[in-house]
Protein backbone atom coordinates (compact mmCIF):
# COMPACT_ATOMS: atom_id res chain seq x y z
CA UNK A 1 0.00 0.00 0.00
CA UNK A 2 1.28 3.62 -1.18
CA UNK A 3 0.64 7.12 -1.13
CA UNK A 4 0.84 9.24 -3.83
CA UNK A 5 1.99 13.11 -4.86
CA UNK A 6 1.73 14.36 -7.79
CA UNK A 7 3.63 17.78 -8.79
CA UNK A 8 3.15 21.16 -7.15
CA UNK A 9 0.79 23.44 -9.80
CA UNK A 10 -0.69 26.54 -9.99
CA UNK A 11 -3.88 25.95 -10.47
CA UNK A 12 -5.42 29.01 -10.39
CA UNK A 13 -7.33 29.16 -7.17
CA UNK A 14 -6.59 29.85 -3.87
CA UNK A 15 -7.60 26.93 -1.65
CA UNK A 16 -8.07 27.81 2.45
CA UNK A 17 -4.93 29.87 2.78
CA UNK A 18 -2.75 28.57 0.67
CA UNK A 19 -1.79 30.21 -2.68
CA UNK A 20 -2.70 28.74 -6.12
CA UNK A 21 -0.08 26.22 -6.13
CA UNK A 22 -1.26 23.03 -4.59
CA UNK A 23 -1.12 18.97 -5.07
CA UNK A 24 -2.92 15.95 -4.59
CA UNK A 25 -2.32 13.05 -2.21
CA UNK A 26 -4.10 9.47 -2.96
CA UNK A 27 -3.74 6.41 -2.02
CA UNK A 28 -4.29 2.87 -2.53
CA UNK A 29 -6.66 2.64 -0.31
CA UNK A 30 -9.06 5.14 1.54
CA UNK A 31 -7.49 4.13 5.34
CA UNK A 32 -4.13 4.46 4.26
CA UNK A 33 -5.12 8.00 3.03
CA UNK A 34 -6.33 9.08 6.49
CA UNK A 35 -3.67 7.99 8.30
CA UNK A 36 -1.23 9.60 6.32
CA UNK A 37 -3.21 12.86 6.72
CA UNK A 38 -4.03 12.60 10.50
CA UNK A 39 0.29 11.40 10.38
CA UNK A 40 1.00 15.18 8.68
CA UNK A 41 -1.32 16.83 10.68
CA UNK A 42 -4.58 17.70 7.97
CA UNK A 43 -7.89 17.76 9.48
CA UNK A 44 -10.69 14.82 8.55
CA UNK A 45 -12.86 18.05 7.44
CA UNK A 46 -10.42 18.76 3.78
CA UNK A 47 -10.84 15.51 2.70
CA UNK A 48 -12.35 15.43 -0.96
CA UNK A 49 -15.00 12.69 -0.85
CA UNK A 50 -16.78 14.05 -3.86
CA UNK A 51 -14.53 11.81 -5.82
CA UNK A 52 -13.22 8.43 -6.32
CA UNK A 53 -11.15 7.83 -4.54
CA UNK A 54 -11.02 10.68 -1.68
CA UNK A 55 -7.96 12.82 -2.21
CA UNK A 56 -6.52 15.73 -0.32
CA UNK A 57 -5.07 18.72 -1.73
CA UNK A 58 -1.80 20.22 -0.36
CA UNK A 59 -1.41 23.44 -0.53
CA UNK A 60 1.80 24.48 0.50
CA UNK A 61 5.04 23.23 -0.10
CA UNK A 62 5.72 22.24 3.46
CA UNK A 63 2.73 20.31 3.36
CA UNK A 64 3.87 18.21 0.61
CA UNK A 65 7.30 17.91 2.21
CA UNK A 66 5.90 16.39 5.01
CA UNK A 67 3.87 14.01 3.27
CA UNK A 68 7.12 13.03 1.66
CA UNK A 69 9.27 13.05 4.64
CA UNK A 70 6.24 10.29 6.32
CA UNK A 71 6.73 8.45 2.94
CA UNK A 72 3.83 9.16 0.48
CA UNK A 73 6.11 8.65 -3.24
CA UNK A 74 6.53 11.87 -5.20
CA UNK A 75 5.23 11.00 -9.09
CA UNK A 76 4.86 12.86 -12.35
CA UNK A 77 1.97 13.89 -13.66
CA UNK A 78 1.76 10.84 -15.90
CA UNK A 79 2.79 8.26 -13.30
CA UNK A 80 0.44 9.84 -10.89
CA UNK A 81 -2.66 9.72 -13.19
CA UNK A 82 -1.55 5.74 -13.89
CA UNK A 83 -2.09 5.04 -10.25
CA UNK A 84 -5.50 7.13 -10.01
CA UNK A 85 -6.80 4.56 -12.91
CA UNK A 86 -5.39 1.63 -11.00
CA UNK A 87 -6.53 2.53 -7.90
CA UNK A 88 -10.59 3.99 -9.33
CA UNK A 89 -10.77 0.74 -10.94
CA UNK A 90 -10.56 -1.35 -7.85
CA UNK A 91 -13.00 1.08 -5.88
CA UNK A 92 -16.80 0.99 -5.92
CA UNK A 93 -17.72 3.85 -8.16
CA UNK A 94 -20.43 4.77 -5.12
CA UNK A 95 -19.44 5.32 -1.64
CA UNK A 96 -20.91 5.14 1.56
Amino acid sequence: MSVYLDPMVNHGKVIGHAGPHWCHMIADDHAELYAMASAIGLAMRWAQTHTVPHHFDLGTDGMRARAIQAGAIECDRRTFVMHLRRIRASMPAVLP
